[in-house]
């Protein structure tokens, strides 16, 4: 810290009428909310480009369904896993499919008329509505048992620094798309940055005692009266300041210094990123995440996966290019190793103050905004489910019969607690939210 800021900090400190913890902002609510009951989780993952064609849906329905290569790696978690065929996006309107399939994936809304061009559809512009996820978010904030520091946290890998309806599906509401933070550094600045300045404003504060110590307080009683007023409040901030671990479930997450942001680390990026939202869950301080890989039509290049073209183009090539589909195989088979990890790293965390693990408690929805890459539908979205399921019946491969993704949606607010009449477009088929009980 320069020397000028550190004399500017301190001298604020002394001469403010008020100290208080408002002087380090966020720091009175680093204190995990006490949970009297369990809590309920939910995450998002996307992941691009459609399904690979053979190699993802199992054969047999039921509790005996097959693990199929893209889903081996979620082996250990079969009974706790819900693979569904036949969720579909059925909202229309502006937009091409990759748009639509993005940015009205988590909406079930349709797109404002807009300039945006994609593909050969019509123009568009953001979203009609808001996402699920923060519909949720909204319920549980409202309720003081279950509000978090943050509510959501939004986590991106190898996201662009872009704004347009491929690359966001997180909405607040009608044309309010928010943006993923696809830089693990920067999430951990928003989760824990102000436990990083704690031993800089510790030795603000003791400059700050020195100086009380130097004052002749034998001068006008007010003005004896305000220092030591002054001085009350600088020993509050450096308790507050001294406590702020003591108040974590799990300390703050070291992260590996200097990773760059680039296709070559997206391994270490998603690690990084799955490792804080599990922090960032174990501290109570959010209860919904969101984790989006690249973009709607993403084309990363994966070379570890000895993989050279972009996953867009390879989407493109048709069914019967073998070598395209054994690249698109290893790239979603990928993904799935990622939820794996995620999965795991949930199950080895303990929820406070029970036995039970935060798995348990916490349900990973894996999507995409298309069923297909190569004919760009919407029907029949990879959807898979893995955690505690909330009385949603796991570890089976079921079919459904074209259900809409509001339906779902409301099934997994119903689920959470929150029980949703309606959500999305009033233009969808008026039904029943999924009974995946």
């Amino acid at each position: 810290m320069k020397r000028r800021d550190f004399l500017r900090l301190a001298t604020s400190a002394i001469s403010t009428s008020y100290v208080s913890s408002a002087f380090i902002p966020g720091l009175s609510s680093l204190q995990p909310v006490a949970v009297n009951n369990v809590p309920k989780r939910l995450v998002i993952v996307f992941s691009p480009n459609g399904m690979v064609a053979d190699g993802f849906w199992p054969e047999r329905e039921g509790t005996d369904f097959d693990l199929t290569k893209v889903l081996t790696p979620l082996e250990s978690f079969r009974e706790k896993m819900l693979v569904v065929h036949g969720i579909c996006n059925l909202v229309r309107g502006d937009g091409d499919s990759h748009m639509r399939g993005m940015s009205c994936l988590l909406t079930s809304n349709e797109l404002f008329p807009g300039n945006i061009v994609g593909g050969s559809d019509s123009p568009a512009g953001w979203s009609r509505g808001i996402s699920i996820d923060q519909e949720i978010k909204n319920w549980l904030q409202s309720n003081e048992a279950t509000k978090t520091r943050f509510g959501s946290l939004e986590f991106g890998v190898r996201v662009p620094d872009e704004a347009n309806p491929w690359t966001r599906m997180v909405y607040a509401g009608a044309n309010e798309p928010i943006a993923p933070i696809s830089n693990p550094y920067d999430m951990y600045s928003r989760i824990y940055g102000k436990l990083a300045t704690k031993d800089t404003m510790l030795d603000v504060l003791n400059l700050v005692d020195r100086d009380f110590d130097s004052q002749n307080i034998d001068r006008d009683r007010r003005d004896a009266a305000m220092l030591m007023q002054h001085r009350k409040h600088v020993g509050k901030m450096k308790a507050d300041l001294n406590s702020v671990d003591g108040k974590l479930n799990v300390p703050a997450l070291k992260l590996p210094a200097n990773v760059v942001d680039s296709d070559e680390n997206m391994p270490e990026l998603s690690k990084m990123q799955m490792d804080l939202l599990v922090n960032s869950f174990a501290n109570d301080f959010n209860r919904i995440a969101t984790l989006q890989y690249t973009k709607s039509v993403g084309n990363a290049r994966m070379k570890w996966l000895d993989v050279k073209e972009g996953h867009h183009g390879l989407s493109h090539k048709p069914d019967k290019d073998k070598k395209a589909q054994e690249s698109l195989t290893r790239i979603n088979t990928w993904y799935a190793e990622q939820i794996a990890y995620l999965a795991k790293q949930l199950s080895e965390t303990k929820e406070p103050g029970t036995d039970q693990s935060m798995l348990d408690n916490t349900l990973i929805i894996w999507t995409n905004e298309l069923g297909h890459g190569n004919s760009h539908t919407l029907n029949n979205l990879p959807f898979v489910m893995v955690g505690g399921g909330f009385g949603f019946d796991m570890g089976r491969y079921v079919k459904v019969d074209r259900v809409s993704t509001d339906q779902v949606w409301r099934s997994v607010a119903h689920s959470m607690g929150h029980h949703l009449e309606t959500f999305g477009s009033s233009k969808l088929p008026k039904s029943k939210p999924v009974d995946f009980g």
